[in-house]
């Protein structure tokens, strides 16, 4: 079985060293802050669609803000979405290896 766990798993199979713990916590606090920039530029883009249907009075003003208002939904589903799906390939990565059965 090809145990695909980093550099150091050959030292210790089956087991994570301290050093692919700390990568690990890494690439989750990553994620994290990706998410959180998802969300802040989905936010951004609401209230510009809001600000531009609430002050402005013209047509393209409007118009524009309609069309800003669902693009920040899109981008905030779209960061739901590559958050829940790296943070199970993080999990993965995580779990002790399945043992193989005998043969």
């Amino acid at each position: 079985m090809s145990d695909n766990r980093g550099p150091y798993a050959k030292d210790h199979p089956g087991q994570l060293i301290l050093r692919d713990h700390l990568a690990i916590d890494r690439t989750v606090l990553a994620n994290e802050r990706t998410f959180l920039a998802y969300i802040r530029t989905a936010l951004t883009l609401f209230v510009v669609g809001a600000s531009l249907i609430k002050f402005f009075d013209s047509p393209t003003a409007t118009v524009l803000g309609w069309i800003f208002i669902p693009i920040g939904l899109v981008v905030l589903a779209f960061g739901i979405s590559r958050y829940r799906h790296m943070k199970a390939l993080i999990h993965k990565a995580e779990a002790p290896p399945e043992e193989e059965a005998p043969r």
